[in-house]
């Protein structure tokens, strides 16, 4: 059990889980577990760390779009943004790349949830290991990241 499972868990959050064998050459991973659980890709989400002028911040935006990293920076109040190197995200989420979860990272983050989110009842993030997705509704990102909307 991840600790993004457990945290679900503990706040008595309506989840599913749903697995998959991750092909360790795919590198595309929300597009990977889109396929393979036959879902639509603009309903799998990916967890992405921004670093907007040196601060850390969480994307959680479609499989289907790419972060806008000036709209994305200003969202977040800032300058300039660029994706995070993979080991520091590594080392702040507690988490693989791949398998980035938004919930229960190590560190607290500002979390910002794509928009296109509100077109859907459940969405599917990473459960925080490659091959596994969580669907849930939107508002949980919200309630338990603190996440705010932004079209980024």
């Amino acid at each position: 059990m991840t600790p993004a499972i457990k945290m679900l868990e503990k706040y008595k959050i309506k989840y599913e889980i749903l697995k998959f064998e991750h092909d360790p050459l795919d590198q595309s991973f929300a597009n990977e577990a889109a396929e393979k659980l036959n879902l639509q890709a603009e309903q799998v989400f990916k967890t992405l760390l921004v670093d907007v002028d040196g601060v850390l911040h969480v994307a959680v935006l479609p499989a289907t779009r790419q972060v806008d990293l000036k709209a994305f920076a200003k969202a977040c109040k800032g300058k300039k943004a660029m994706l995070a190197d993979t080991k520091k995200a590594q080392n702040t989420t507690g988490y693989l790349i791949g398998g980035i979860s938004p919930f229960a990272q190590k560190k607290c983050l500002n979390t910002l949830l794509h928009c296109d989110a509100k077109r859907f009842e459940t969405i599917y993030v990473s459960a925080g290991k490659r091959g596994l997705e969580v669907a849930v509704a939107p508002s949980v990102i919200n309630k338990l990241c603190n996440a705010t909307l932004g079209d980024f």
